[in-house]
This record gives structure tokens, sequence and C-alpha cells, in this order.
């Protein structure tokens, strides 16, 4: 066991990576001398050589296009996408191109490309910094899309992303970069696509993924002081969902609150709502209820405290499903 941040947790998963893989290859904009701008890839460069981490030009379609080139031609690229909101340009190649192509050519082709994406707010960015588009990601067929929410976590998926055959969008919540856990770096992860109760309880189910995750773990301690047992799910995985652990778990609670921090109107939890009523629909208690940012742009960061769901909107949420 060794203490690690989330960055360096994902630093030591993609070495072991590129240890166990001459073809696995990371590129993208800073990647490589100045280690990304969150130092994940800090040392890579140096110890495995220009020729695989590449420093590309600010060319994000550029980036995504010439991963699938080399995925082609049998290498496994592993692409930084260095914001959120920079993922924009490059979305042509990977919704036309990246997720179409296997299918395409009826599986004859492999495209073996991880597009790692840093999401979210709550680092006080400016503009196009802060944004969560896994939305995008997850309606378009053909992706996997995965978040990671802590250090082990983290170590352990991006090993299985590098090492899956199909093209992944990997989510890596910014804000919590920094955050500290003991990881087990000889221990085997969850399944890339399943996800995990991160603490049981009996009341009411908490989902959440990526940089909510912590955020419900909170809310969850403050409701055991008024009695109540929070279960929180953490879903690793937003597509392929897990939604086998979601039915066990609501049909257990009768309630299920969904959080995350992008847009309510039409984010990834109203998939949840709409798949726990259909299969639970005889045992909740109460409608599925939704919590997350507000139908405007992302604010200005001296506002964005005020746009991220904190721990007090998540127990009025608990509070109004109680209310039913």
């Amino acid at each position: 066991m060794t203490t690690l941040t989330l960055a360096k947790a994902l630093n030591q998963g993609l070495r072991r990576s590129m240890e166990d893989d001459a073809k696995v290859l990371l590129m993208g904009e800073d990647v490589g001398k100045l280690g990304g701008v969150f130092r994940v890839t800090d040392g890579l460069q140096k110890d495995f050589g220009e020729d695989r981490v590449i420093d590309t030009p600010l060319a994000e379609s550029g980036i995504i296009g010439t991963a699938i080139g080399l995925a082609l031609r049998g290498y496994r690229p592993i692409c930084e996408i260095q914001f959120d909101g920079f993922v924009f340009p490059a979305a042509d190649q990977i919704i036309t191109q990246l997720a179409k192509m296997p299918l395409r050519s009826l599986g004859t082709l492999k495209l073996p490309v991880v597009v790692r994406i840093p999401c979210g707010g709550g680092i006080g960015a400016v503009e196009h910094h802060s944004e969560s588009p896994e939305v995008y990601f997850t309606h378009t067929a053909g992706l996997r899309v995965v978040a990671c929410s802590n250090p082990a976590d983290a170590y352990t998926m991006i090993q299985d992303a590098v090492r899956c055959d199909d093209p992944i969008i990997f989510f890596e919540p910014k804000r919590r970069y920094w955050d500290k856990a003991e990881v087990d770096l000889a221990a085997p992860g969850l399944a890339l696509d399943r996800a995990r109760v991160v603490r049981p309880g009996r009341d009411v189910t908490l989902v959440a993924y990526g940089p909510m995750v912590k955020t419900c773990l909170e809310a969850a301690a403050a409701a055991e002081e008024d009695g109540r047992d929070i279960e929180v799910i953490d879903l690793r995985s937003l597509n392929p969902l897990d939604a086998g652990v979601l039915t066990e778990s609501v049909t257990r609670t009768g309630r299920c609150v969904v959080v995350h921090e992008a847009p309510v109107f039409t984010g990834f939890g109203a998939e949840i709502a709409a798949r726990v009523t259909e299969r639970c629909f005889y045992h909740l208690e109460a409608p599925v209820l939704r919590v997350g940012g507000f139908s405007t742009p992302y604010p200005p960061s001296r506002l964005e405290e005020h746009y991220l769901p904190d721990l007090d909107r998540v127990l009025d949420a608990v509070d109004r499903s109680f209310a039913y």
C-alpha cells in the first residue's frame, strides 16, 4: 500500500501501461516536457522518450485523427485533452470516426484509443475550463465512457482502459487531482464496466460519479447525525451502465437521488432516473430526484461555488425525497 494523490495514481497507472506494452503511446498538448498542466504525465517523456510521449500542436482534431491512424497500425494511443472545454474541436473525429469505424468495418478494425479529459469545475478556472461534457459522449454509440473518482480506481481504471480494444472517453475530476488515499499497487481493480457501492445504507440511494462521489459521501456522513442511513454508489462507468447495482440498491432503499455537476436538464441523471423508474417502479417511495448544475453556461470562477452542487443541495434533495 502506498499513499497517492489521484493525479499521481494516474501517472503510475500510465507508467505501468507503458512498461507493459511498447505499443502504448501518450500524446497531447504539453504532456511531455511540462508533464501536463496538472502534472499527470510528469516524468514519462524523460523515461520513455519523445517517440512515445509526444508533445502535439494545439489541434485537438489533429490529436484524435492522428491517434485513429496510429491505432489502425497497431498502436494503443492515449490522448490527453488539456481541459474539458477543449474537446469540442475534436468532436467530429471522436463521434464520426472513432466511435463508428469498428462497426463500419464489422469489427475487423479495432480502435483502442483512450481519450483522457480532465472534467468539471471547482478550481477557479476561466471560461471553457470547467465543463462537464459527458452526455455528448454517452449518447454516442460505439464509445465507452468512464469516470474515476479516487486514487485507487484511477490507478486500475486507466490501465484497464488502455488494455481495452474499444475507444474510451476517460473522465478525470480535476478538482480531485490532489486528493490522497491509500492505493494497493498490486491489487486488481473492479472491472471497468462495474459500479461500486462505496457506502452501504438502507434509507436512500445517492448515485454519483467523478467529482460528486466525494460530495455525496460527505452528505451521507452529515445525514447520519440525523439518523438517516444513506447508500452511495459510484457509477464509474457511464456507458455501459451497470444497471444491476442500481436496481438492487433502490429496490432495498425505495428512494434515489442522482448527483452530477452538469446541468440537470437532459443531464446524465435523466437516464438514471428513467432506468431506475423502469426497473424499480413498484419499490419506489418517492420520485427519483436529480441534483446538478443550472441550465446556464458555466459561470465566472467567483460564482462557481453557487453553481456546483454541494452538501446542502444534496441533503435538501434527500429531505424532499422523504417528504413524499
